[in-house]
This record gives structure tokens, sequence and C-alpha cells, in this order.
């Protein structure tokens, strides 16, 4: 089941947000670094999930993945190398805003930050 949200911003701030890693660590897991050192399919990137009140970790768990692919303001994919796991982030305009879909569910939190943050809102779950 996918996880989806309209944003009512404009949708370079919204790719920003998606593929620009101060950004990213702002909203998804907030406070958990990523590093996209070049973003391009096959590139590899870095994000260390840090321990907070949405997970059960003791300790941070660094994560290598694999940028799938990139298509400009259409969708941004990459693989979590050490399980296989493939997640998308896609977008599509709509009358009233932009339509931000993950391939799988339980991403409702991370996407209410996406929306806060290009919105210039408050993070929900920060």
């Amino acid at each position: 089941m996918n996880s989806f949200i309209v944003i009512h911003a404009d949708i370079e701030d919204v790719w920003s947000a998606l593929t620009d890693e101060n950004k990213l660590t702002q909203w998804y897991a907030p406070g958990s670094p990523w590093e996209i050192p070049e973003l391009s399919a096959g590139q590899k990137m870095l994000f260390t999930l840090m321990p907070n009140r949405y997970n059960n970790l003791a300790e941070k768990l660094p994560m290598t993945l694999t940028i799938g692919k990139i298509d400009p303001y259409r969708e941004f994919s990459f693989y979590v190398d050490a399980q296989q796991t493939f997640i998308s982030f896609s977008l599509e305009r709509q009358q009233d805003g932009i339509k931000v879909m993950a391939n799988m569910g339980g991403y409702d939190e991370s996407l209410a930050n996406l929306k806060a943050l290009t919105e210039g809102k408050e993070l929900p779950y920060a």
C-alpha cells in the first residue's frame, strides 16, 4: 500500500526537499544525516538513522543506499543495500498542489514532515 500527501508548494521546492541532503536531514527522520556525494543513478548515498522517539534504536544505524532513478520533478528512487529494499518517491502535479507518493506504506509521518517543511510550517514529527 502506498503513502501519499498533497503539498501546496512549488514543485521545485518539493523536488529539492526530496533530493538535497540537508533538506532530507530536516524532514526524513529529522536529525538523521544524509550524505549524497553525487545525485545520479547508480551512485552511493549514506543515511544514518539516529535513535529517536519514533524508533527502537539504542544506537545510530548507518545505511548505504544506491540511487535507482532520478527523473527530475517526477521520481527519485533508491535501494537500501543491506535489505535490498526499493524506495521510490513520485511527484505529480495536480490542481490543488503536488501529490507526493511513496511506493510503500508507513511513510505518513515522513510525508507530513515533508509537507510542513515545503509549506514553511513546523514539522509535526520532529
